[in-house]
């Protein structure tokens, strides 16, 4: 577990229990959901950092995208490009990105898009899997989720989803660690509210795989999860754990109307 700065969990705390901003209604209260105003994190980008991440010049997590679609086209390690199914370049999976997490008909098992990936390489492609938070792994699940770009996050649950929603429903709502936070006292209750020289994010999933400027390099949305709770003392969960999914699964649901960002620029 990374060091924590004492400082800013002070910051933190003081931000809570500060007035400001009406916190969200009862119906928000009640179901769950982020505010009636669903906002991107991109709203919550300095106009300098929403530029370079709009530029595909500038924009570093961009280097990810192509080093993936190298990798979509080789046969390196593989039986088969991942082309040779999907083909080049690709409307066959624009859009498949906005599905994910979702179930796995085979397995009954809840899979995100670096699960899905990893399926492909050992059921069709008799590869082992990739590394979680591996340079591969990050660049091809990159890639594909870049495909959807600009495409509304879908937000409809099949009945089997809905098991996993309401676990990943529970995991956002849940007071957890030393200081007793769950991910709502932020990104429902407080969003919009300054902490330090920062501004508190709904918490959206749309941009991830994203690079962030305090890693100063790209990571997936486990990354982030697991960096807040560790940033309110409590034990994080393993990469691609249960929980995680589920909650990934929650994010998307939360994140109705939102568009696809990845390759996006976070803080």
């Amino acid at each position: 577990m990374r060091h924590f700065r004492w400082p800013l969990i002070g910051l933190l705390l003081g931000a809570l229990s500060a007035c400001g901003e009406e916190p969200a209604s009862d119906s928000v209260r009640e179901t769950g959901l982020a505010p009636d105003t669903i906002v991107s994190g991109y709203a919550f980008l300095t106009p300098e950092t929403q530029s370079e991440q709009d530029d595909d010049f500038l924009n570093p997590a961009n280097l990810w995208v192509d080093e993936g679609g190298k990798l979509f086209l080789s046969e390196t390690g593989v039986s088969a490009a991942c082309a040779s199914c999907h083909g080049e370049g690709d409307m066959r999976l624009d859009g498949a990105a906005t599905r994910y997490p979702t179930i796995d008909h085979a397995s009954g098992e809840l899979v995100n898009l670096e699960g899905r990936i990893n399926l492909c390489r050992t059921r069709h492609q008799q590869a082992d899997p990739l590394e979680y938070e591996s340079e591969p792994l990050l660049s091809l699940t990159t890639y594909v989720a870049s495909l959807s770009r600009g495409q509304a996050i879908s937000t409809a649950l099949s009945t089997d989803e809905q098991v996993f929603y309401e676990v990943g429903k529970t995991y956002f709502n849940t007071r957890r660690g030393q200081f007793n936070l769950s991910c709502r006292e932020c990104h429902d209750l407080n969003w919009g509210k300054q902490l330090r020289g920062d501004t508190i994010s709904q918490g959206h999933s749309n941009g991830f795989p994203a690079y962030r400027l305090e890693w100063q390099t790209l990571g997936s949305l486990h990354r982030r999860f697991r960096d807040c709770d560790a940033g309110i003392r409590a034990e994080p969960r393993t990469y691609g754990s249960a929980d995680y999914l589920a909650l990934e699964l929650y994010l998307r649901v939360r994140a109705q109307g939102l568009p696809m960002e990845t390759p996006a620029i976070r803080r």
